[in-house]
């Protein structure tokens, strides 16, 4: 299949979970979501991440986003590993893992790169709004586990940017100044951002955080 794009339609499927069986964009509702995918159960970097997304649950929630990983592996294989990564990882796995032994949601999302392994899922990550459009994708390999932090920080800039005429600068994190989009005219400045701003340069003007 061809590979999925920012703003496509995060493709829909129904699968078989740790937590029982998905309608994908059911499961999603108005949430926003990330899904992400693990080269094989029982593998470090893997037990590594999935432990830290338990932790992070939270923070995700917070930012009403639903988290669920998906490797090739059965859903017996995941239940035992499970048991593996709340032990190493001091945690409680409270997120979906989609069993994909048939790799069909795998292919949906062109999950298989050939040149890294036949047989085995790349580190992928989608963002999915609760218009069900992907809105980001990354794609790790294998021997680098993820900054779920950084997935944070992207999800809080994709929340502000799709609700402000703004966008977020480099390595900006929540609570710091802010880019007003270059499309607004410094005369609609004051009444769309109240808490001032300060022009860099004609086409660089930031503006303390708008929802903080």
């Amino acid at each position: 299949m061809s590979t999925l794009r920012l703003g496509d339609i995060a493709p829909d499927f129904q699968a078989e979970t740790t937590q029982g069986p998905i309608n994908f964009h059911e499961w999603l509702g108005d949430s926003w979501g990330v899904l992400f995918s693990h080269p094989a159960d029982f593998t470090p970097v893997c037990t590594t991440e999935l432990g830290t997304v338990a932790n992070y649950v939270p923070e995700f929630q917070k930012r009403n986003t639903k988290v669920i990983a998906l490797s090739v592996d059965g859903l017996d294989s995941h239940k035992e590993w499970i048991k593996d990564i709340n032990e190493t990882q001091n945690t409680e796995v409270n997120f979906p893992i989609i069993a994909d032994e048939d790799k069909k949601v795998a292919n949906l999302y062109d999950m298989l790169h050939p040149n890294a392994s036949d047989k085995f899922t790349v580190r992928s990550v989608f963002v999915i709004g609760p218009d069900k459009k992907i809105k980001l994708t990354l794609t790790y390999p294998a021997s680098t586990g993820r900054n779920f932090d950084e997935l944070l920080r992207v999800i809080d800039s994709l929340q502000l940017t799709a609700n402000y005429s703004v966008a977020t600068p480099a390595n900006w994190k929540d609570g710091e100044d802010v880019v007003i989009a270059p499309a607004i005219p410094d005369s609609d400045i004051p009444a769309k951002f109240p808490k001032g701003h300060t022009p860099i340069k004609p086409y660089l003007r930031l503006t303390p955080q708008p929802n903080k």
